[in-house]
């Protein structure tokens, strides 16, 4: 069944990982009929959390994705994960939704990791409401929970409902607008109407007040009409809320408890009357400048925002229309590769529950499609004849690389096979070769995201994958300045290999690379030779000197040498170049130089000491602070070395409230015991190779 754009919603559920947005799915799709029964987390029973690496961790790793129906409205719902593991893409899943559901448990608040994530949302300038869930807990606390709404994230509230609490357990709401009340009938969802209990009294006229004063501030028309009566009509409250919702100037809130079955019928409401269609949301701009609206009889247009494997159907590519109208019959143009992909099977994506969708799309709507042939995450499919593309947000870089090896060896390719395939579904991984130490290196957003990436491959290719800790990419630098002799001479009968220079080599300043110069006068060298000195320089260098690790930062100016007019070849003075190397790095001052990263540390207040302590501890150097609302954003230059398995660590000491990102700064000279450790493991390999 085709419905109307201005009843479509399509939205995503916004919250930091364990504030109960999985709970909160598994009541709406309850609530609208899709499930027969609730699930639970804990038993590993819920519809959008299936993969097993979900059910062993209890909690999401991949974006979950439902599609329903609400009282005549159609709703095209996105979880995205809160663990900032797996929300690396989170600014492709945004550019697919009209709305958010901003979720936060009413015992935590505002974590700092929601901050980040909303300030993604701010930018998307997505319309928002907030559901404040899990009032059933024993430490609950709506007002703290709303009041971090305004402190740490700047949100102009507008509480259109308050929890009714006996005894400290979750009865019932007050409707703030209404003035009425009603109460849950035992652990059902029905409700019944009951008087306002007389302590709320008070409050349910204050927080009407407010709210009514902030729906006026959000609209100047409606500010003179409310400065001039003192009051706004129940036409204007409802008309200004959806405006200011839409706008972005206020965020409308709801209590509830996903677990208790309560509230959720209230939010499928409020999501129906207050959140964006499609027709409400800006044109999406092309990468050429050209625009497009959400209009039905535009061309066809839209982007793959995400692709999932299943056992089943095998990639299913997530769309969502951008304009126009797609059905199974469509032929539409891959923007990157050129080629037409036919549509083919359309599916409606509920977990990992798959309908075959015969209905024809337009904008606004999400849907799967498999046994495409090539396209991936990011790709716009488009009208041949009407060509648009959409510009992708830039994804945040990998924080950390782990090197991958098989468990019996030989298998170095069907690792990398296995691990390849999960990079069609998860932008966020990149996939590589060291070609110093010819590793397989897999980098992600955290060690997390590594350790259950690679968990995700071993089961899916049933290949033995074995997690090494990373290698710390070192490098080696000369001081000092020195002139020796490369000679390479062999006589084995016949023809032989003669290669004579004589090189100046010298320490450079850091981040100036690697010089050289041809100083050669008079012939005494051809000038075919010269270059395969350089490149016998330069291999030699690549494999290193004290660690094994590339010499940088140095000057070569080769000034003398001598030739055999038939012995010499470009392979004797290559040789002769790395002999010369080698003969220079045994007299000069060689140095370590390590990589230093820069750090951006989110705590809440109370654990800056212990945060500041551990990055001292780690050789970190703290460059900064900034406290806002009782979060801590700390900045710190700290060696690579001594935060590869940061994250675990600080979420141990702040609770799992503690965030961070790093990005490669410096390298800085090794002090020595570092020096020493990483020399002592090197002959360490050595011998064992």
């Amino acid at each position: 069944m085709s419905i109307a754009l201005e009843k479509q919603r399509t939205y995503a559920l916004v919250g930091t990982s364990g504030c109960g947005k999985t709970s909160l799915t598994e009541l709406l799709l309850f609530q609208a009929g899709v499930l027969n029964r609730l699930g639970a987390i804990e038993e590993g029973t819920t519809a959008l959390d299936y993969e097993p690496e979900e059910i062993k961790r209890r909690g999401s790793i991949q974006p979950g994705f439902a599609t329903f129906d609400w009282k005549g409205y159609r709703h095209n719902l996105i979880d995205i994960p809160g663990d900032a593991n797996f929300s690396g893409d989170m600014e492709w899943l945004l550019s697919a939704a009209d709305s958010i559901v901003l979720v936060l448990d009413a015992v935590d608040g505002v974590r700092p990791q929601l901050r980040r994530m909303w300030k993604s949302v701010k930018e998307a300038g997505l319309p928002t409401l907030a559901f404040i869930t899990k009032m059933d807990r024993e430490r609950a606390n709506f007002d703290a929970a709303l009041n971090s709404l305004t402190t740490h994230l700047g949100i102009r509230p507008v509480v259109l409902s308050i929890p009714i609490l006996e005894n400290g357990e979750f009865v019932g709401l007050v409707d703030v607008f209404s003035g009425k009340a009603e109460r849950f009938i035992g652990d059902t969802s029905e409700t019944e109407e009951i008087p306002i209990p007389a302590e709320l009294e008070d409050e349910a006229v204050l927080l009407r007040d407010t709210s009514v004063e902030n729906i006026a501030a959000s609209d100047e028309e409606l500010m003179e009409r409310y400065l001039e009566e003192g009051s706004l009509s129940h036409e204007d409250i409802t008309l200004g809320l959806r405006k200011g919702v839409l706008s972005g100037e206020i965020v409308v809130v709801l209590p509830g408890s996903a677990i208790a079955k309560k509230g959720g019928r209230r939010l499928l409401n409020h999501v129906n009357s207050l959140l964006a269609s499609p027709l409400d949301r800006p044109a999406v701009i092309g990468k050429d400048g050209s625009e497009r609206a959400a209009d039905p009889d535009a061309p066809a247009a839209c982007v793959v925002f995400r692709s999932m494997n299943d056992a089943f159907s095998g990639q299913v590519n997530m769309l969502r229309v951008i304009s126009g109208t797609i059905s199974s019959d469509s032929m539409l143009k891959n923007m990157r590769t050129g080629e037409l992909e036919r549509m083919g099977s359309l599916l409606y994506v509920t977990g990992k529950t798959q309908t075959p969708c015969k209905d024809t799309l337009g904008p606004g709507s999400i849907v799967g499609v498999t046994k495409l042939k090539g396209t991936r995450t990011g790709d716009t499919l488009c009208d041949e004849k009407a060509p648009f593309e959409v510009e992708m947000a830039a994804l945040p870089p990998q924080l950390i690389s782990y090197a991958l090896a098989p468990k019996q060896k030989g298998d170095e390719d069907k690792v990398y096979a296995a691990v390849q395939k999960l990079l069609d579904e998860d932008v966020t991984l990149k996939l590589a070769r060291d070609e110093e130490s010819s590793d397989i290196l897999l980098s992600g957003m955290g060690q997390l995201h590594i350790e259950i990436s690679v968990e995700k491959a071993r089961r899916r290719s049933k290949v033995d994958i074995v997690l090494k800790t990373p290698k710390v990419p070192y490098r080696e630098t000369v001081r000092g300045k020195v002139q020796v002799q490369g000679r390479h001479k062999k006589q084995s009968g016949g023809r032989g290999q003669f290669g004579d220079c004589w090189i100046e080599m010298e320490g450079s300043p850091r981040g100036s690379g690697y010089v050289f110069e041809d100083g050669i006068v008079g012939g005494v060298i051809p000038r075919q030779y010269i270059p395969a000195i350089d490149k016998g320089i330069q291999e030699s260098a690549a494999r290193g000197y004290l660690a094994g690790y590339p010499v940088v930062d140095f000057k070569v100016r080769v000034y003398d040498g001598s030739y055999h007019p038939v012995d010499s070849s470009e392979m004797a003075f290559k040789m002769a170049g790395s002999i010369a190397f080698k003969a220079a790095m045994s007299q000069l001052k060689v140095v370590l130089l390590e990589p230093v990263v820069q750090m951006t540390v989110t705590i809440p207040d109370e654990y800056m000491g212990d945060v500041i302590g551990d990055l001292s501890s780690r050789r970190g150097k703290v460059l900064g602070s900034d406290s806002q609302s009782g979060i801590t954003e700390l900045k710190a230059n700290v060696p690579m070395s001594e935060v590869l398995r940061y994250a675990p660590d600080l979420r141990s000491m702040t609770g799992g409230q503690g965030v961070f990102t790093m990005e490669f700064d410096h390298y800085e000279e090794a002090p020595q015991p570092v020096v020493d450790k990483v020399v002592a493991a090197h002959q360490a390999a050595k011998e064992a190779e």
